[in-house]
């Protein structure tokens, strides 16, 4: 199943692409889809490592069978988009015709598609999301798209390291997430297949009162050169820089800082690269809390192509030491959609967690 909407709005700072007003302005600005792509890389994956013979069911169109045919299936079509398009009661028709038919249920989209998928299928098969969103705080995705094929061949040949869990599925309000409020909810529960390298867990929440978080943060900031751009990524952390620096800060978006002054707020990748032109230029991330991702949740706007520009050792990362203990992967996260900038933060990079503090943390890809 693919949502071929989804994802469309990060890159062009949009925080997500639900509602036809929000689409357009996302078409607008330069978006393309990628979620079809994200889930044929999948489906690659699927098919190069599992072990057993499998059928794939699957949409018409945009809504799965390209995706299938891609990556060298034959899908078998249960759901035909009618003229104009598919939309949300589409994904809901599919997964409803689908679920009485498969031991799997793969979708590539955000948690607004995992929120549909289960509310048409509830607990009755296992779901499994390739990650093509802007918001992913559900439980139920892989930690890329080549995860997910890897972790849907072990549970379908049946293997004992991907076991089921309960996970949950969770979803934001996006208009109070474009305004700068986080507004989560719990939508409820899937059955998913589970791998602690393979699969993603939910977001976790930030905490406050943190000294050496907040020491760390000021360090940072104290540093930063004149004539070098900073280009601060979004939350609670990289607020903190942004506070330390006296400017104001959007909570969930990018913003660029040059000379100590705000040169650009909640900006999109376009306008990165045009502020990038001709300078120097560092970028200043935290780590995404319960995930551990660095790079591919919530800040698609620091794009491939910008970290390429800056390359690796122009990152600043800021992370406190109980957030890095809690990562149950081991690890830090990377899902940019380009494997070679994937394989060129991957390795061990310096994270600062205090004053003058700093240790060396796997990255993997």
């Amino acid at each position: 199943m693919v949502n071929p909407l989804a994802g469309m709005g990060g890159s062009v700072g949009l925080k997500g692409t639900d509602g036809p007003e929000i689409l357009e302005e996302a078409r607008r600005r330069g978006a393309r889809p990628l979620s079809g792509e994200r889930a044929a890389r999948a489906l690659i994956r699927l098919t190069a490592a599992s072990k057993s013979p499998f059928k794939v069911l699957t949409g018409s169109g945009d809504l799965g069978e390209h995706s299938a045919l891609a990556a060298g299936l034959r899908p078998v079509v249960v759901h035909r988009t009618g003229p104009g398009g598919s939309g949300p009661e589409d994904t809901r028709a599919a997964a409803e015709a689908m679920r009485s038919e498969v031991d799997l249920l793969l979708f590539a989209g955000g948690d607004g598609t995992a929120r549909d998928i289960v509310g048409a299928v509830g607990d009755r098969v296992p779901v499994l999301g390739v990650p093509a969103g802007v918001k992913m705080h559900s439980a139920v995705f892989g930690a890329s798209p080549d995860s997910a094929g890897s972790l849907a061949a072990l549970f379908l040949d049946g293997s004992p390291t991907a076991r089921l869990r309960d996970a949950e599925v969770m979803d934001l309000d996006e208009n109070a997430f474009r305004e700068d409020r986080l507004s989560a909810r719990l939508y409820g529960y899937a059955r998913s297949p589970y791998e602690r390298h393979l699969a993603q867990n939910a977001k976790a929440g930030s905490r406050a009162g943190d000294a050496a978080l907040e020491a760390a943060c000021q360090r940072v900031a104290a540093r930063m050169r004149e004539g070098v751009l900073y280009v601060v990524g979004p939350g609670t952390t990289m607020r903190r820089v942004m506070d330390a620096l006296g400017l104001p800060s959007t909570l969930l978006g990018v913003d660029a800082v040059l000379n100590g002054a705000l040169v650009g707020s909640d900006l999109d990748e376009r306008a990165l690269l045009g502020l990038m032109e001709g300078r120097p230029t560092r970028i200043v991330v935290g780590v995404l809390g319960g995930q551990g991702y660095l790079f591919g949740r919530g800040n698609q706007q620091i794009s491939a192509e910008v970290i390429r520009k800056v390359g690796r050792d122009g990152i600043d990362v800021i992370a406190p030491m109980d957030k890095l203990v809690a990562l149950e992967a081991g690890s830090l996260r990377v899902d940019t959609g380009d494997a070679e900038v994937d394989a060129l933060l991957s390795g061990y990079l310096r994270l600062h967690t205090g004053p003058d503090r700093s240790v060396l943390f796997a990255v993997r890809s």
